[in-house]
């Protein structure tokens, strides 16, 4: 079947078999951030942006992605590097592999909550699995940019 969708800014089209997962379609074409964990949609390193909301592309047919807008990190670069070194800042990164995760996650909560509570953080980033940390370094990494944006100002980051 033929799809045509928007990734990361460009439209693509492509030929695709109906069972094609979204996390092997975007590998495919070089969105490398998207990783496979788990396969049961439990760890979030597969998460990637579809129209702006948080899916699992672990879980989802490329044919059902058609027609929409999907966002990897790859295509959100300026926005996570603003973000990802307070993450490190934390030693919050240790291993790093479920970052692109963790980072996807805290720009789709920004975006929806400016400025969350812990809470609120805590619930957005719930289905994120980390066998490094205990989150708590995540939590201050989040909590610190956001310290950081508000002292910028209206115009900051």
């Amino acid at each position: 079947m033929d799809i045509t969708l928007t990734l990361n800014g460009r439209t693509v089209v492509d030929r695709i078999d109906p069972d094609l997962l979204l996390i092997d379609f975007l590998r495919v074409h070089g969105c490398y951030s998207v990783k496979r964990g788990c396969e049961t949609s439990n760890c979030g390193l597969c998460t990637v942006l579809m129209d702006g909301r948080p899916i699992l592309s672990c879980s989802m047919l490329t044919a059902r992605a058609a027609g929409h807008d999907i966002r990897t990190l790859e295509g959100l670069q300026e926005e996570a590097a603003g973000f990802a070194g307070f993450i490190a800042d934390q030693g919050a990164d240790q291993c790093g592999f479920c970052n692109p995760g963790f980072v996807m996650n805290t720009i789709a909560l920004l975006r929806e909550i400016p400025d969350p509570t812990d809470d609120e953080i805590r619930s957005y980033l719930a289905g994120n699995l980390c066998r490094c940390s205990g989150y708590e370094g995540q939590l201050r990494g989040i909590r610190s940019f956001l310290e950081s944006r508000r002292k910028e100002g209206p115009h900051g980051a």
